[in-house]
């Protein structure tokens, strides 16, 4: 839980051979040349997926390919010269070039070309800290069913990182921290930036502020319960020295939730959250800005904070305990972090 407990031509011009051809050879000549078109396009596309595209540009391949011109038409015929005219030579027909954006940089997209050349992201070497919200001793809130949120973060984390792993990103690692949670949070952005990761994933599990919650028991014990809301949440700071990147691995992340079916906690944007009411970034994917946030403002690293689904919410807190769930959401994340890594993932699958 939050805050309630603390994306040129390159010319080439192929001159005719003097005088008319004959029909038959200008069908086999206009073959020919939607045979070559057809092999410079694969060489570009070949070419294009050699290309190392630097981690977190997510989104501008698919540019290129959008910006690619249509392939260019066959040569239109020579009208046959006039009988009483000298004949004259069959103007050189014009092909159209194709774009071969991923050898020039003028075909790059802008955010490309202000980054230094570097390699596609190496799983094996990419590092991901996940952060397990709260600690034994700041347990975070507590479940309609009495059970800290610190067991539903852990057991969720845990899970993400098994899944990460066997993807291969075998450099990540699970962050848990020790004390009161105020002081937690400054260890937390210490040994992420001393770890030098590259992500900093914070899980956390959903409650509401007091004034939401009413009175049940269960098991024979008095809780509290609000089934008012229900839902994913996910948080960047735009105070964060890598917001571009946090921004993009959230909206990937939220991106995968909402492809599992899943839906967004609406209510941060509302006014009735009072102090604890947040700007939505992204209305279509559930994304939203929480500046002051240590953990996301103080790490050197591109980070992002999951509300994974609320826990004070009675039907959604057993289905935040199954093993399906933690299932579809750690494939969630595991498959956001695949495409912040290495964007072509997305578009083209496993490479």
């Amino acid at each position: 839980m939050l805050s309630y407990a603390v994306a040129g031509f390159e010319q080439k011009s192929l001159r005719g051979k003097p005088g008319l051809l004959s029909p038959t050879r200008k069908i086999i000549g206009a073959g020919r040349g939607v045979l070559r078109c057809r092999r410079i396009a694969i060489a570009a596309i070949a070419a294009l997926l050699l290309l190392p595209i630097e981690p977190g540009h997510a989104g501008w391949l698919s540019d290129v390919f959008k910006s690619s011109p249509k392939q260019g038409k066959s040569p239109k015929r020579v009208a046959a010269p006039k009988p009483a005219g000298p004949a004259k030579r069959a103007a050189s027909p014009k092909r159209h070039a194709v774009r071969l954006a991923a050898l020039s940089p003028a075909g790059l997209h802008p955010a490309v070309l202000k980054q230094p050349a570097a390699t596609t992201c190496v799983p094996s070497k990419f590092r991901i800290v996940l952060d397990v919200g709260h600690t034994a001793q700041s347990e975070g809130a507590i479940s309609a069913r009495n059970v800290a949120e610190f067991v539903f973060n852990l057991r969720l984390a845990q899970r993400i990182e098994e899944k990460l792993k066997a993807e291969g990103f075998s450099e990540t690692r699970l962050l848990l921290t020790e004390g009161k949670a105020r002081a937690s949070l400054v260890r937390r952005v210490a040994a992420a930036n001393d770890l030098s990761a590259s992500l900093f994933l914070s899980i956390h599990h959903d409650s509401v502020p007091n004034k939401f919650l009413e009175d049940w028991e269960f098991e024979g014990k008095k809780s509290h319960f609000s089934d008012r809301f229900s839902g994913y949440s996910v948080f960047v700071s735009r105070s964060n020295a890598d917001f571009r990147n946090s921004l993009s691995f959230a909206e990937l992340i939220a991106k995968e939730m909402k492809a599992q079916g899943l839906h967004y906690a609406e209510q941060y944007s509302q006014p009735i959250m009072g102090r604890y009411r947040h700007p939505l970034l992204n209305r279509e994917t559930g994304v939203y800005s929480y500046d002051e946030l240590i953990v996301l403002r103080k790490t050197r690293m591109a980070a992002v904070l999951l509300e994974a689904g609320s826990i004070i919410n009675r039907d959604e807190e057993l289905k935040m305990d199954s093993d399906e769930r933690r299932d579809i959401i750690s494939s969630g994340v595991a498959a956001a972090v695949k495409e912040f890594c290495d964007p072509r993932w997305g578009i083209l699958g496993p490479l």
